[in-house]
């Protein structure tokens, strides 16, 4: 076992990218390093806006490399739009700052519509803005209506001018890079049709004078803004999608942009942990160093098991969106769940470290501080987790009692572009995709003892939905279904962590601790499911039926506590 299974930036070379791969990176962490951790956190406590971090962008043109699909490449062989890249791209951003993150996302939500579109102009409008160092911005939210995309009161009406489609006037809520995005991708709909043939995407530009900035609606380096278009002219080049199509970007661009959640959770859960286990290791009260304490070295092993488990669940999940086709659509359930479990669980995370360093994690000198302040945000981006919970759901019975036969998807790390990301189709019909059989994976772990145990949890799953399924008001009921959907989550969550961990001959010790707390998990929301009001009389037996103990190996644990102890300064940020 040794650290690479987290990030460490002073080691850091992935080799199994290609080599401008790897130099980008590479240069982007030196950067940050060579910026400083001082700096790094004034700058956060400061809410600086991160116009230096915008400006190395433009000269190493990265958002341009990794954000540019090859067809529009001009012929640079280093430009597309490579999944397993943009991961480890938005880890490394996250490990830094949430801000240097939100640029990037945010750029990426733009630029969905636009990709998706048949509009060539806009399309190489955007290249060129990339190749120039420009960021974009994603206007779909509104202050009444959050991202319900159905009640949107962006306006378009018809215009009279012959060099004009329409004017557009409306406000805009929650919108990242609104203050400098050479094009804001945003939706609306037409005064003059109704309903659903109404919508349409167009891209605005916040340096025209129709486009009325108010102000950011946070304190902080990232720029929240809320913006005013007032009879913004919008011309023929200037629409990316109408009608149905409108709204179906709209929902394959947060598919898109979603799984970039869970990797810049696992940056900042990585760069907290580094900072807590070296300060708890080092430090002694009572006579004792902290890490001598039963309850310490519990909430660093449930902290570490959890943070490898984020890690092994993303990247397979890259496996599938990677691969993804009309006729291979697994990724629409793995997608929300990169957002809604495994920022979840970063979120566990922090405050399991929380609770060890304590008064430490307040300092402003850590960036432990900025890591507890700002891990929430993500689970309540692209959708809270109730909403893609709900999304979840969709797939239960499909996944759990109807499985397919699929070919088998290996490690994606081949540099290829991403073109399905572009065409992905109807956002209908979720409920009739199919998975590949859950089982296999569990049996195939069957020897070790807790992936055994979960497994029989798993399978009463399986037998709530035949002999005790919620009833007519119940599946009207949420507050009843989203115990339900987190229980659903840890079994598919479960699943991809075995196959990575196969992938990587991950210590079948560790693979044991990570279904320690999935157990403990499960019976949680088994109780939580039991005193539902609404919950049938066999319901409640199946919950206190399913609840389970976790087989306890005081041997195992001290081999993984001796793997956390490892990183005891194994990294520390450059001052």
């Amino acid at each position: 076992m040794t650290n690479s299974l987290l990030f460490e930036p002073t080691s850091y070379d992935p080799e199994h990218f290609d080599p401008e791969t790897r130099r980008q990176l590479r240069s982007l962490i030196d950067w940050f390093e060579a910026r400083g951790k001082k700096r790094l956190l004034e700058d956060d406590l400061g809410a600086v806006w991160p116009a230096e971090f915008l400006e190395f962008v433009k000269r190493e043109k990265l958002f341009a490399t990794f954000l540019t699909p090859a067809e529009l490449a001009d012929g640079n062989p280093d430009k597309r739009w490579d999944a397993a890249r943009n991961a480890a791209l938005s880890e490394i951003f996250g490990f830094y700052g949430l801000a240097y993150w939100y640029a990037w996302q945010v750029t990426v939500l733009g630029l969905g519509p636009i990709w998706m579109s048949a509009n060539r102009a806009a399309k190489e409008r955007a290249a060129r803005l990339l190749d120039e160092g420009g960021v974009l911005g994603f206007g779909l939210s509104e202050k009444a209506h959050g991202a319900d995309v159905y009640s949107t009161d962006m306006l378009l009406t018809p215009s009279p001018d012959r060099d004009l489609a329409f004017t557009a006037t409306g406000d805009k809520y929650y919108i990242g890079n609104g203050n400098v995005a050479g094009m804001v991708s945003v939706f609306g709909r037409r005064t003059d049709v109704e309903g659903s043939d109404g919508y349409v995407f167009f891209v605005a530009d916040s340096r025209h004078p129709a486009y009325h900035l108010a102000g950011n609606v946070v304190h902080g380096q990232m720029y929240v803004s809320t913006f005013r278009l007032e009879e913004y002219p919008v011309r023929e080049e200037d629409i990316l999608h109408t009608g149905v199509a409108a709204f179906e970007a709209a929902l394959n661009t947060v598919n898109v942009g979603k799984f970039n959640l869970c990797t810049g959770s696992i940056g900042i859960s990585e760069h907290a942990f580094y900072e807590s286990i070296t300060h708890a290791h080092n430090r002694v009260l009572y006579g004792n160093p902290v890490t001598d304490f039963p309850h310490v070295r519990g909430n660093f092993v449930d902290a570490y098991s959890r943070l490898i488990a984020m890690k092994l669940f993303s990247a397979r999940a890259v496996d599938y969106f990677r691969s993804a086709s009309l006729d291979d659509r697994r990724y629409l359930l793995f997608n929300p769940m990169t957002k809604a479990k495994v920022t979840s669980e970063g979120e566990k995370v922090i405050a399991l470290l929380h609770d060890v360093i304590a008064a430490k994690g307040y300092e402003k000198n850590t960036y432990f501080r900025e890591a507890a302040q700002l891990i929430g945000t993500l689970p309540k981006l692209e959708g809270t987790v109730h909403v893609n919970v709900g999304l979840i759901l969709k797939f239960m019975p499909s996944y759990l009692l109807n499985p397919a036969e699929y070919p088998e998807i290996g490690t994606r790390l081949d540099a290829v572009d991403d073109t399905f990301f572009w065409a992905q189709g109807p956002t209908r019909g979720a409920g009739k995709i199919r998975f590949h059989d859950w089982t296999k994976a569990y049996e195939a772990h069957s020897d070790i003892p807790n992936v055994a145990r979960f497994y029989e949890q798993a399978t009463a799953l399986r037998e709530l939905l035949t002999t005790a399924p919620p009833d007519a008001a119940q599946q009207k009921d949420l507050d009843f279904l989203l115990d339900l959907g987190h229980l659903f989550s840890l079994v598919v969550y479960g699943q991809l962590i075995l196959e990575q961990a196969d992938i990587l001959h991950l210590d079948r010790e560790l693979i044991d601790q990570i279904f320690h707390f999935q157990i403990r998990d499960f019976s949680g929301y088994a109780v939580a499911l039991h005193g539902k009001s609404s919950a049938t009389e066999g319901q409640q037996k199946w919950a206190l039926g399913a609840i389970r103990r976790p087989v306890v190996d005081a041997e195992r644990f001290s081999r993984v506590w001796t793997q956390v102890e490892s990183y005891d300064g194994a990294y520390e940020m450059s001052p």
